[in-house]
């Protein structure tokens, strides 16, 4: 696993298979961002198999072939998408062209399963929206920092059994580590990426809504800023927003670019959970000056206070639940939903945030 650099970063899980093999045949598709490896491994995993991959540029499927030896390569999208055993495209394109792909794949009968985040303009969201409603395949999305996190997992099945009571306020920190050589060109465009709240902002409000069991927020108020990329104009190396739930609950999420090399990992991810009968921390993917082990979970209720490490104690259950989702056109792993409300919310955030110069 690659702790040092947040793009190739792809845990790795114990399999948990939910199908037989050949009961569940994927392809990988557009290879743009290293998520499409955690991608595949979360579905593999669970006894998903991957038979086809595509990308124009023959290093990509190269390096990707290493991982996934039993992997065939394509001539083209055009093939990939006849292939009639294909049920689920895996994608993690470039994120302004995600949703182009994404409605190429629902129209060619299969489900898709994009890297986050899914849409870079609220034009694009309303094309899959209508897409999904028309095909009944369904767009679905990494949210790595929760979906592929175990002490995440963790605090949502926590909440679930009421250890801190109705949760009221959720607040996301998400540094990471900019590594300007190791980056693409589309990686500084905002016109690509969407901005630093659309981009990884996205995690954060998915998170917020999974945590408080919101099906409808409202963005109060948004800023980004760039503060040490000046050589990259438009780039936005640091944002904050405040959201309010239907439910009552508040979310406040800070991101950046700012993560320092000293650090053991691409980034010190934190979410601070807050109920009326509790509180949970978690430590994800290192605790500073401590261990160097992340999936740190610290929860303090009524009773006490109590340490979890969750690192191979949890797995990662989203995967199998797509996968069955997928066969039984069922909503278990996520609703179509609440992943497009999260993607709806980072763009409304990033629409109104205020530019601090």
């Amino acid at each position: 696993m690659q702790k040092s650099d947040g793009m190739n970063y792809a845990p790795e899980g114990k399999p948990v298979p939910v199908v037989d093999r050949g009961e569940f045949v994927f392809a990988a598709a557009a290879l743009d961002h290293g998520h499409i490896y955690g991608q595949c491994k979360g579905l593999t995993e669970a006894g998903g198999e991957l038979r086809y991959v595509f990308d124009p540029d023959p290093l990509k499927v190269e390096k990707f072939c290493k991982t996934f030896p039993s992997v065939q390569p394509v001539g083209s999208i055009e093939a990939l998408l006849e292939k009639s055993e294909i049920k689920l495209v895996a994608a993690a394109a470039i994120p302004s062209e995600r949703a182009r792909l994404g409605l190429r794949v629902m129209d060619a009968g299969k489900d898709y399963f994009t890297d986050k985040t899914p849409f870079t303009t609220l034009e694009q969201l309303a094309a899959a929206r209508k897409k999904t409603v028309e095909t009944g395949k369904k767009y679905m999305v990494y949210f790595s920092e929760r979906l592929h996190v175990e002490c995440a997992v963790r605090a949502g099945q926590l909440i679930d059994q009421g250890a801190i009571g109705r949760v009221i306020q959720v607040l996301g920190l998400g540094p990471h580590r900019s590594s300007p050589s190791t980056r693409p060109p589309w990686f500084w465009s905002k016109e690509k990426t969407g901005g630093i709240l659309c981009d990884i902002g996205s995690h954060q409000f998915e998170q917020f809504l999974h945590y408080t069991g919101a099906k409808k927020a409202t963005v109060i108020n948004a800023q980004v800023a760039n503060y040490n990329h000046k050589s990259f104009p438009e780039f936005e190396d640091w944002g904050d927003a405040n959201l309010l739930a239907e439910n009552g609950a508040t979310n406040y999420i800070r991101v950046d670019w700012l993560n320092p090399d000293g650090l053991r990992t691409w980034g010190d991810g934190r979410t601070f959970i807050l109920g009326t009968a509790g509180y949970i921390e978690l430590r994800k993917y290192t605790d500073v000056g401590r261990e160097d082990e992340g999936d740190q979970l610290y929860l303090v209720d009524h009773k006490g206070e109590h340490h979890m490490r969750c690192h191979g104690q949890v797995g990662y259950p989203f995967f199998g639940a797509l996968i069955l989702d997928c066969l039984n056109r069922t909503e278990h792993a996520m609703t179509q939903e609440h992943a497009f409300l999260a993607a709806e919310l980072c763009l409304q955030a990033q629409q109104m945030a205020t530019r601090i110069e």
